[in-house]
């Protein structure tokens, strides 16, 4: 009997990491990057080359498919409320777990003394932030002052990350007043969003199309949407055909990733986890009490039925992937697909729902943003009110609906959340080494919440999840 896409995928994803770890261990890591990575990467291309016009003619079919505007209205305040409660409440965990380990305080004393220090010199350098967040002072003590002396020097010849720097510009094009990412939203040339895949702009052109079509009659929209459906269903048909190949795919991707970090030392992995040992198990307990925690919560309070066990399992394939690829647009194929064929939802409510939640519903991502800062700024001595911390929630939510457009919108997003803060977003430098394991891990978290998500939406509309079987 031929194993299930899961198995499949599981398997591939096992054997990618079996193979690198040993072509690691033989010296063969230059092999895999060149003759075996470059097949990972032609599988991320093909689903991201599927995710915009999937995205566009998913949405218009999905809003014309609801019938009527009164019905739009209703299933996207239902959809907005859950992706922004969710996200709030996973930013809340992040902060509740990261205060209860205080990761940032594993270090040693010295280490975070010499850190502070560092904090304190960059606020007298930097124009705009006045004094430290927790209003002390230790370049004030006198017992410091050689200790500042040598960091001052060491700052001195110390030159930026160039990688680092062109992150941080990315993010400060970004930044704008609190309803910036409404006006990104809107495209002035529609074609340059689908060449820049700006996907708030995508989904925002879909939603307009979609609502004219149903103010026309039925006559004169009939021959478009039933264009745009069959579009939709051929690149639906895509996906089918990719996936066919996923398990083989998975394999080159994950070997590719493992030999990239660990060259041809494989106790560089280990390395690289013992050095953010408390950061990283911080982040990935936050991200595992989301998926096994709230989201069977929120589904049981929400839907009346225990069918969390029957959800995890429809929507692993997509799991698997997010975890491969470490990205939610480029996984939307396959969660459409999951979420419509394997837990019912209709094609009107997935096509509607999910791509939005991809690009705007990033729990996983929100709740790394929270503990990487609270790490950060525990492991430079910078302790942070109530009150601060609790903008982090606002601060975080704005960042992850206002960057969703925006290349490595983690990092990205978590620049913006620092700044905001008063904090140094060079400190991002600290969580680099473990951000692509971490993303691979938070990326998993977001697709179980844009489904989990669609899945509640369906149910309050009267769908039937899971037809045919008892809840």
């Amino acid at each position: 009997m031929k194993p299930s896409l899961p198995v499949r995928i599981l398997i591939g994803l096992g054997a990618g990491v079996l193979w690198a770890v040993l072509s690691s261990t033989l010296g063969w890591s230059a092999f895999t990057i060149d003759w075996i990575a470059p097949f990972g990467d032609i599988f991320i291309n093909l689903l991201k080359l599927i995710a915009i016009p999937l995205v566009l003619f998913s949405i218009i079919s999905g809003v014309s498919g609801l019938g009527d505007v009164a019905k739009l209205g209703r299933t996207g305040a239902r959809m907005l409320l859950l992706y922004l409660g969710t996200t709030v409440v996973s930013i809340s965990l992040g902060l509740l777990v990261v205060n209860l380990i205080s990761p940032g305080a594993w270090a040693e004393d010295a280490q975070r003394l010499r850190n502070r220090i560092d904090y304190e010199l960059w606020v007298q350098e930097t124009p705009g932030v006045a004094k430290p967040k927790d209003g002390r002072c230790m370049i004030c003590d006198p017992a410091n002052s050689a200790l500042v002396a040598e960091v001052a020097m060491a700052r001195k010849t110390s030159p930026p990350d160039p990688a680092l720097m062109g992150k941080v510009e990315q993010a400060k094009n970004v930044q704008g007043g609190p309803l910036q990412f409404l006006v990104d939203m809107v495209p002035s040339n529609i074609f340059l969003s689908f060449n820049n895949a700006l996907m708030l702009q995508v989904i925002f052109f879909a939603l307009f199309f979609g609502v004219v079509l149903l103010m026309l009659p039925a006559a004169a929209a009939g021959p478009t949407v039933a264009l745009v459906n069959s579009l939709n269903e051929v690149f639906m048909k895509m996906v089918d055909v990719v996936m066919r190949a996923a398990p083989y795919f998975v394999f080159a991707l994950m070997a590719g990733v493992v030999s990239r970090i660990a060259g041809d030392d494989p106790a560089a992995v280990a390395q690289l986890f013992k050095s953010l040992a408390g950061y990283s198990i911080t982040v990935v307990l936050g991200l595992v009490i989301m998926v096994f925690v709230i989201y069977p919560a929120v589904m049981m309070l929400l839907t009346r039925r225990n069918v969390y066990r029957r959800f995890l399992k429809a929507i692993s394939p997509a799991q698997l992937l997010a975890f491969s690829t470490s990205s939610s647009a480029a996984t939307l194929p396959v969660t459409m697909e999951c979420v419509e064929d394997r837990i019912g939802v209709s094609k009107s409510t997935a096509s509607f729902v999910l791509p939005i939640g991809a690009t705007v519903n990033m729990d996983g991502t929100s709740l790394y943003q929270a503990v990487a800062v609270i790490f950060l700024a525990q492991f430079h001595l910078v302790d942070l009110s109530l009150g601060q911390q609790l903008g982090v929630i606002l601060t975080a939510t704005l960042a992850s609906i206002g960057a969703a457009a925006v290349p490595s919108a983690g990092l990205i997003t978590l620049f913006i959340v620092l700044a905001g803060l008063g904090l140094d977003p060079a400190w991002i430098a600290i969580i680099l080494p473990v951000d692509r394991i971490l993303d691979m891990c938070r990326t998993v978290v977001n697709v179980t919440g844009d489904a989990a998500c669609c899945s509640i939406v369906a149910h309050s509309q009267g769908e039937r999840l899971f037809p045919g079987e008892e809840g």
